[in-house]
């Protein structure tokens, strides 16, 4: 990729980490290329980090968005790590760390950053981006799935590579369909289940026949725009009970603007009349009050003089 050539300058990485300085910066070797470029791999780079006698490695791979660090992430996690605390999407071993930021992957080699440490490389990560990550992880089962079995599927490659008994042309990528598959342990065997989502439910249900008509007898179910399928399970009473569970739920977002009483013109006129009514009151307290205050003065004759009403004695004339 052109964005990988220029990666000695792209600087990702920082100086330091902690008390940790970071020796120079290298290009990562990328296999499975193809892979990399469905995943949407803008740039990478790997470099030393040491502290006297203590030395690790550091690599920071930028995705194009927060589904392909997602989709690495599934992909290069140890079969033997466990989660980690550091991070929404994190897991370790003894003496490594894998994590997500947004679109940025970062592996550590020989050491574990602590929590200021990481806070400090993540927050200084430029370009990060924070769309939301797809809900369809969601949905695989967790009853008997095969620690970090887990594998997102954006495109043929993807597909090619962790699921090849399914065509691209049955999964249908160009519809915008994106796969979650995990494997799953039974009694009888294990069995790969994959999740595919649709844009519409329409078309989800035309995909469904295709994926019943693949080779080995498969259990197909469709729900909403999902189409899940497990291919010749060893345990088909098994495959029944994981797709029993999957069941689309639709999720509504409302961000447009919600009218108030202030946008209905009725409640409008209406308060320009209470108002009104609220000043005339006043007005009408007010030059009762004032009357009030005369009488009560005229009572006592302690009005003075210039304030007595002046008459024109007119009636004689």
């Amino acid at each position: 990729m052109c964005a990988l050539a220029a990666v000695g300058s792209a600087a990702i990485l920082p100086d330091a980490i902690g008390p940790y300085h970071r020796g120079a910066v290298s290009r990562p070797a990328i296999s499975d290329r193809a892979l990399w470029d469905e995943y949407g791999l803008k740039e990478a780079e790997a470099a030393p980090y040491e502290d006297g006698s203590t030395r690790f490695t550091v690599t920071a791979y930028r995705l194009q968005d927060t589904t392909g660090s997602m989709a690495v992430f599934q992909w290069h996690r140890p079969g033997n790590s466990t989660p980690s605390k550091i991070a929404g999407m994190a897991a370790e071993t003894p003496d490594s760390l894998l994590a997500v930021h947004g679109n940025y992957v970062l592996s550590f080699q020989g050491h574990k950053p602590s929590a200021d440490e990481w806070k400090a490389l993540s927050d200084g990560l430029t370009n990060v981006d924070i769309t939301p990550l797809p809900v369809l992880p969601g949905y695989l089962p967790s009853d008997g799935l095969s620690p970090n079995s887990e594998r997102y599927i954006t495109g043929p490659v993807g597909l090619a590579k962790f699921a090849p008994s399914i065509a691209p042309s049955v999964a249908g990528f160009h519809y915008g369909a994106e796969a979650q598959i995990g494997v799953f342990h039974s009694a009888k065997g294990d069995l790969q289940l994959a999740i595919f989502n649709y844009p519409t439910h329409h078309i989800a249900t035309q995909k469904t026949p295709e994926f019943e008509k693949l080779p080995g007898g498969p259990i197909v179910k469709r729900s909403g725009p999902l189409v899940a399928i497990v291919l010749a399970p060893p345990d088909a009473d098994f495959a029944e009970r994981l797709l029993s569970g999957i069941r689309y739920q639709a999720q509504v977002t409302r961000d447009e603007y919600v009218p108030t009483h202030r946008d209905n013109i009725g409640w409008v006129v209406i308060s320009i009349f209470f108002l009104i009514g609220i000043l005339v009151a006043a007005s009408v307290a007010s030059g009762v009050a004032w009357g009030a205050v005369r009488a009560v003065l005229r009572r006592g004759k302690t009005v003075p003089e210039s304030d007595e009403m002046i008459t024109l004695h007119l009636s004689g004339r």
